[in-house]
């Protein structure tokens, strides 16, 4: 065996996490590697360049597809690296599809991921979001032996794994956060209420405003388009009606509503506090710093790949909803009333 041979088989080894003599069965095509092993070898030798010898040919069994509304929320394109990464090293390899109004749509997504023949599709914040959704197009999937997990978002009538964070929870802690530092009027920005996400944001306000606010609470809740100019709309109709602090349903929606308490010549959090929600690239580093709700994103997509994994391979992971719970960040733009 040459050096170059050697030192091929070293870097092949590394990258799939296996050692240099089952790196060396599977190019050989000897007996003694997993499906999943050897996948993880031949994925390594795309991802390092190596042409496959000829009787490795490409297939498709190892392709999983992961459908996200955009990459514009940064919290998005997070996600879809670490589940990209998860999936990598258990040997698979990722199609990324993004949805943009007037494009592809998740419907013709799946189509086309069904023509590739992938092993199993990953949906985060789609269709499946929203409250009124029609379950039929997930029962297919499901009739048709194609394994999926479903993030940020719940449809009863659906067998498959769900992950989400608790927004519920979220609301509560981000308006616990605020009435210690003495606010009463908060407002809550937040997207549209069809999406469940949404839904469960204004329960858990609503929970945790009963003893704050004894007036009309829908006053003090303003939907929004998702964005930073969602959010800035939005905050200046809550600014409108005298609230001193907010709750945003993302980051971006968050840094909108700064933008709207400047322009109104206020400061936060000197004059208005503003809480934020995902905790995405960068927060820690706006002016001022974002107090946010940490949406643990690496722990949430690592349990959707490990239970599409199981699906895939035959062990039905169970089929209801695995909460997990966001942590609150306290930075800069939250501070005592005056």
């Amino acid at each position: 065996m040459g050096t170059q041979t050697r030192a091929r088989l070293a870097d092949i080894a590394a990258q799939a996490q296996v050692s240099q003599a089952t790196v060396s069965r599977v190019l050989n095509d000897r007996p003694g590697a997993s499906a999943s092993t050897r996948q993880a070898v031949l994925t390594a030798l795309d991802v390092l360049g190596y042409e496959r010898p000829g009787h490795l040919h490409r297939t498709g069994a190892g392709l999983v597809g992961l459908i996200l509304p955009e990459l514009d929320n940064p919290i998005f394109p997070a996600f879809a690296q670490i589940a990209e990464s998860t999936l990598a090293q258990q040997g698979y390899t990722s199609m990324l599809c993004t949805q943009t109004p007037g494009t592809v749509s998740e419907d013709e997504y799946v189509d086309m991921m069904r023509e590739r023949d992938v092993a199993g599709i990953l949906f985060m914040s789609g269709l499946h979001a929203a409250a009124d959704g029609d379950p039929a197009r997930y029962r297919r999937l499901t009739t048709d032996g194609v394994p999926f997990v479903l993030v940020n978002g719940f449809l009863p009538g659906v067998a498959a794994p769900f992950v989400s964070c608790d927004e519920h929870g979220a609301a509560e802690l981000a308006v616990a956060h605020l009435a210690s530092l003495g606010h009463r009027r908060i407002g809550l920005v937040c997207g549209p209420r069809r999406y469940t996400p949404t839904r469960r944001k204004v329960a858990g306000f609503a929970a945790a405003m009963a003893g704050l606010h004894d007036g009309d609470l829908e006053e003090l809740i303003e939907i929004a388009p998702f964005g930073v100019e969602g959010g800035h709309g939005a905050a200046l109709r809550l600014l409108e009606r005298g609230v001193t602090a907010m709750l945003c349903g993302s980051d971006l929606m968050a840094l909108g509503a700064i933008r709207a308490v400047r322009a109104r010549g206020l400061s936060v959090p000197g004059d208005v506090s503003v809480v934020g929600f995902d905790d995405s690239l960068l927060m820690a580093y706006t002016d001022p710093p974002l107090t946010t709700l940490r949406q643990p994103v690496r722990a949430m997509a690592q349990a959707a790949v490990r239970a599409l994994l199981d699906e895939i391979g035959g062990y039905a992971a169970p089929h209801s909803e695995y909460m997990f719970r966001p942590e609150l960040v306290v930075r800069g733009s939250t501070a005592a009333l005056r």
